[in-house]
């Protein structure tokens, strides 16, 4: 079984691209407004996209495993149950 692609950010400073990107004008208004560096927020939403998209790609490249897993846990229970203290 595969482990799970995690993007926590860049671990050192890389290359930034520039990019087009299209946006809601009014929103980007107020967030210049608020301070909000829009292209911080938009790399950070994008980060976000790519992990849960990474996740999703994982649990379908092992739903296999997983289901047989769960299949065995619901026929045989936990693994050493018998020694649990709670």
């Amino acid at each position: 079984m595969n482990r799970p692609a995690r993007f926590e950010g860049p671990k050192k400073p890389t290359p930034k691209r520039p990019t087009n990107v299209s946006l809601n004008a009014e929103l980007v208004e107020e967030a210049r407004k608020l301070g909000i560096n829009v292209s911080e927020a938009c790399q950070t939403g994008l980060a976000a996209e790519v992990k849960k998209a990474r996740e999703a790609a994982w649990k379908e490249e092992n739903r296999a495993a997983i289901e047989s897993w769960n299949d065995y846990i619901r026929k045989n229970g936990m693994p050493y149950d018998q020694y649990r203290q709670f």
